[in-house]
């Protein structure tokens, strides 16, 4: 009696293993052993069958187990296995579903997924797993009879409200009420899946008008530039450049900038068709390809058409903001048919655009390519001469008009080049200041001046020209204060010449910083008066030591009465102001004897001479030095 209990109890337990974990039971040698009414196969003689059965029952519980312990099981064992497996489904905080491998009738759901779907259990037995997914897919799969979980699989869910749900759902087959079924794990992605679509499209559009970035824009301009190989139909590239944006940003605000941006991205996208494309290249730049051009007219006509709509005002909290733009235009496949040098040639005539007329539009033509390549020559060079200290100052005497003396000297910088001979100011000037090799430039020059005219005679000054790009460094008074007190040079026979573009900034910072110069007595100077806005207002902002009047009103003064008035007016409110005047470009008698009687103090040009090396310098203020002395013994000798 108690080995037939035996082995209908361990045919429950297989069972149940098979139902809650998925074990096989239909190969368990146990029930086969029990059952079978035929002789066991290896039986020794006088066994009963239900010795051999017990045998075989110990033999696969130890090699499942590796001992006996299924003999000693009892039935508390199997309910208490029965009710940790409902705790693990029911209490779970994860969603899990149970359905039926045929037909897909979902059978069982717990707490979870309820909450996570919003249907009701009732509910849930009525819907199958086809009907809660927002797309066909393909059926879950799995076997009953095998516990081992299946890999990972995305659906798209559909839940009680409607919102879709990205799920990775792993599945395990089980056994449900004697039934093939699935245990369906739901872990939900949504939110991992809306992150990496976020980071998908930050890495192809501009985070803030939600355009098309760089990338993105070469992806989809040589998908264009292959069709345009294929086809008559012409493209053009626009490079849109937006004026004066960092003036917005610098009065107005970041935030105010940031809406104005959002607001032009809207505007140009209103204006181009579906299959025209808009990009944001940078700060304040946007690129638009226009498909589908026979002519290059199109692109001219488009062209105005953005400028008018961009140069509308714009309201933005309170403020009506306007601004304008300039665009460059590069055709393919004439001026480029890959994307890169399409991008290039469109930047380089946006840049001749903006230099020649701004609020206009100017076409790639293929002498830009040349002085863009003569550009980048010259900038590597630059580079290479400043730091191998190759570039020098030259001086320009300042002399008084009065007496003809030598007042000072004002620093102009020279390169010269084995080559080329002195390369001119002209050529790598403009190159310094695009690039911002004008702050070391312009370092260095301080520096050589100030130690040059230490050993000058202490009557006179050195005068050395800032560029507004300098005064936006915030360490130009310390460079300033270290370089007189390295050279030995007293503040006060130190000029800085500054030019009206920098007052055009109205910076505090600036002014800050001329006020804080001329405390510590370097003299300031107003260099080329009368060549940009000439506003008065410049003169009251700040008490400037000297006014200096561009060449073009000097040069044939002696036969140019309005030249002559504005001369005299000049000097008359230089000497209101208590302000020295010099004249620039002096360059015959007749000039100089006019600017003498108009009342300027001081004349500059190659009247009196051209820039000099130091080493000239030197004997032409020994010189002075001399005559002044054979002036004095000669007075002696009279007296």
């Amino acid at each position: 009696m108690p080995r037939t209990r035996l082995v209908r109890y361990n045919k429950q337990k297989s069972a149940a293993n098979a139902r809650i974990f998925g074990r096989p039971a239909k190969s368990d040698p146990r029930r086969v052993a029990a059952s079978s009414r035929i002789p066991v196969a290896g039986r020794k003689s006088g066994r009963t069958r239900a010795e051999a059965a017990i045998a075989e029952v110990r033999k696969f519980d130890e090699a499942q187990t590796g001992g006996g312990l299924g003999l000693r099981a009892d039935i508390d064992e199997l309910k208490q296995r029965e009710a940790s497996f409902r705790l693990l489904f029911d209490a779970n905080p994860v969603p899990m579903i149970v359905c039926a491998l045929d037909g897909e009738q979902i059978l069982a759901v717990n707490d979870a997924a309820v909450e996570h779907y919003g249907y009701g259990h009732d509910e849930f037995r009525n819907l199958t797993i086809k009907s809660l997914q927002a797309f066909d897919s393909d059926a879950p799969r799995g076997d009953a009879l095998s516990g081992d979980e299946q890999a990972a699989r995305t659906w798209k869910h559909v839940k009680a409200d409607g919102t879709l749900i990205d799920l990775a759902i792993y599945s395990r087959g089980l056994v449900h009420n004697e039934r093939p079924a699935l245990l369906l794990t739901l872990m939900d992605i949504t939110e991992r899946k809306q992150a990496e679509t976020r980071l998908a499209f930050l890495a192809q559009h501009d985070g803030l008008t939600g355009l098309p970035n760089r990338k993105q824009l070469r992806q989809q301009m040589d998908d264009i530039l292959l069709r345009t190989r294929r086809s008559p139909e012409k493209s053009a590239l626009l490079a849109l450049g937006l004026d004066n944006f960092k003036s917005v940003n610098d009065t107005l605000g970041r935030s105010i900038g940031d809406k104005l941006l959002r607001g032009v991205a809207e505007r140009l996208r209103s204006t181009l068709r579906e299959e025209d494309v808009v990009a944001r290249l940078n700060s304040d730049e946007f690129a638009i390809v226009q498909t589908g051009l026979t002519r290059p007219e199109d692109a001219a006509l488009l062209s105005r058409r953005l400028l008018e709509v961009v140069s509308d005002p714009y309201q933005l909290d309170g403020h009506s903001v306007v601004i304008g733009a300039t665009i460059g235009i590069a055709m393919a496949p004439g001026d480029g048919d890959e994307s890169e040098k399409l991008l290039k040639n469109a930047d380089m005539a946006l840049s001749r655009a903006k230099t020649e007329s701004r609020g206009s539009f100017a076409f790639f033509e293929s002498g830009m390519d040349a002085r863009a390549q003569s550009r980048r020559k010259i900038e590597l060079e630059l580079r290479d001469a400043i730091q191998n200290d190759v570039l020098k100052p030259y001086y320009q005497p300042l002399i008084d008009l009065s007496s003809g003396r030598i007042t000072g000297f004002e620093a102009l910088v020279r390169w010269p080049d084995p080559v080329r001979g002195m390369i001119s100011p002209g050529e790598f000037i403009p190159v310094a200041e695009e690039t911002g090799l004008i702050n070391a430039l312009g370092v260095m020059m301080l520096r050589r001046a100030c130690m040059d005219a230490a050993l000058w005679p202490d009557d006179v000054r050195v005068a050395v020209n800032l560029s507004p790009a300098q005064f936006r460094t915030s360490d130009l008074l310390a460079i300033v204060t270290d370089t007189l007190k390295q050279s030995g040079l007293s503040p006060n026979r130190l000029e800085l010449e500054i030019t009206e573009t920098l007052l055009l900034e109205k910076s505090s910072p600036v002014l800050a910083s001329l006020h804080a110069l001329r405390a510590r007595g370097v003299r300031v100077s107003m260099d080329d008066f009368g060549t940009g806005y000439s506003s008065l207002s410049y003169l009251r902002s700040f008490p400037f030591d000297k006014i200096k009047i561009d060449q073009t009103f000097v040069r044939g003064l002696d036969t140019n009465r309005d030249a002559q008035a504005i001369i005299r007016a000049i000097a008359s409110l230089g000497k209101g102001l208590g302000a020295t005047i010099t004249a620039e470009g002096v360059e015959t008698e007749a000039e100089m004897s006019r600017l003498r009687a108009e009342g300027c103090h001081e004349g500059q040009g190659f009247l009196f001479s051209r820039a000099r090396p130091n080493a000239e310098i030197v004997e032409l203020l020994k010189a002075q030095c001399n005559a002044d002395a054979a002036t004095d013994l000669q007075v002696a000798l009279v007296a």
